[in-house]
């Protein structure tokens, strides 16, 4: 149990700690600076976004990419619609822009479908997929493609700012959780490559682009698809989305499972970049930054069991006990509170406690062999 006990922590502190301080130091004694052309990089552009019943958002999404600080010749918008019933379709052919293509997706069949069928009809160089709720800064296209001009970048990420006007444990947790991540990606980025992005505000090229799976996490498998091609992916800071951070701890949790599973099935269709002797540091990435990342709630139960085994034995282990059951009760206090603004500390807790417990039942249904094809927007 002492080992036990002992592994499951040093585990926890290399996910959370250990693996970004190793990335930042790599990353300084060997880093590869992304170098773009010279000049403005301004490749046509298409904007493909997939929509299930988003007539709340789809006009300002829409819209909102239409007007960006970029050459009008060189930006068009299709919307694949998988199959709405509320109106969003009616709505984006009112937009009454020729540069908005409509394309109905019947019978559902899930985003990843979506993009498959829309990708082909783009005439843009690069492809830059949104989210239909997502929101971009004025030069969000502009600076998304500029990674672009340095012929080794195939793949470009942006920033997601995830706003939480409500104060809720569960947006001021993920706010700050993304903030952390971004600072991981930053980092990751002048080492060579990141292994995780966001999706509602990426950037490929076209010429590399391939269809995948229906059953396939977009924000997953098109990045390891692409660094399998000798590319690079990048995080792009300059590139910013908003969006609001679910408040509600059901729906964050939901989506939290659904976006886990999925990437499960995405690390056994590509575990031939998990082979260190293939990709070297980028292998390593990815145990450290998905791999165990997914697997830390059991790390987290392996420790509080052997805890209390260890407990009655006395010295530290009580102590120790005592902190783990603190950090825990902390949690379920937030949830409690959920409704009313928390202190730092405490929404932290408590969502590190939402995405772990999220990722240890998708990490059960993967075991089952289930799969999550379709989405519900986010509300």
């Amino acid at each position: 149990m002492n080992l036990l006990f002992w592994l499951c922590v040093i585990l926890l502190v290399y996910v959370y700690l250990g693996y970004p301080a190793a990335v930042w130091l790599v990353a300084r004694l060997r880093p590869r600076p992304v170098r773009p052309a010279a000049g403005d990089h301004l490749p046509v552009v298409t904007v493909l976004i997939a929509a299930y019943n988003e007539a709340a958002h789809i006009e300002r999404t829409v819209r909102n990419k239409l007007d960006q600080d970029y050459p009008r010749d060189k930006l068009d918008v299709i919307v694949v619609s998988d199959e709405s019933d509320d109106g969003t379709d009616q709505i984006v052919a009112a937009i009454g822009d020729g540069r908005v293509r409509l394309v109905r997706q019947s019978p559902r069949a899930g985003k990843t479908s979506g993009l498959n069928l829309i990708a082909p009809l783009a005439r843009g160089e690069v492809l830059v997929t949104s989210d239909a709720n997502s929101f971009y800064a004025p030069d969000t296209v502009r600076e998304l493609v500029k990674p672009l001009g340095d012929p080794a970048v195939g793949y470009v990420t942006g920033r997601m700012l995830y706003r939480a006007p409500d104060g809720s444990p569960t947006g001021e947790g993920c706010s700050a959780y993304m903030r952390y991540e971004n600072q991981l990606r930053v980092w990751e980025t002048r080492l060579g490559s990141i292994v995780g992005v966001d999706g509602g505000v990426d950037a490929i090229r076209r010429s590399i682009w391939e269809p995948m799976r229906p059953d396939q996490l977009p924000d997953f498998v098109e990045p390891l698809t692409v660094r399998e091609k000798g590319y690079r992916v990048v995080y792009q800071p300059s590139a910013r989305l908003y969006e609001d951070a679910l408040a509600d701890a059901g729906d964050e949790f939901r989506m939290r499972v659904r976006v886990s599973l999925r990437a499960w099935w995405a690390l056994k269709d590509k575990a031939a970049l998990l082979n260190p002797l293939r990709y070297g540091i980028f292998a390593w990435q990815l145990w450290s930054h998905k791999v165990l990342r997914y697997l830390a709630p059991f790390f987290q139960l392996g420790a509080l069991v052997a805890n209390l085994a260890l407990a009655p034995r006395g010295g530290a282990w009580p102590l120790l006990l005592g902190l783990q059951l603190v950090f825990y009760a902390t949690a379920a206090i937030a949830h409690a509170l959920r409704d009313r603004s928390l202190p730092a500390p405490v929404t932290a807790a408590y969502y590190l406690c939402v995405l772990n417990l999220a990722s240890g039942l998708a990490f059960a249904e993967f075991l089952q062999g289930k799969k999550k094809v379709i989405w519900k927007p986010r509300t």
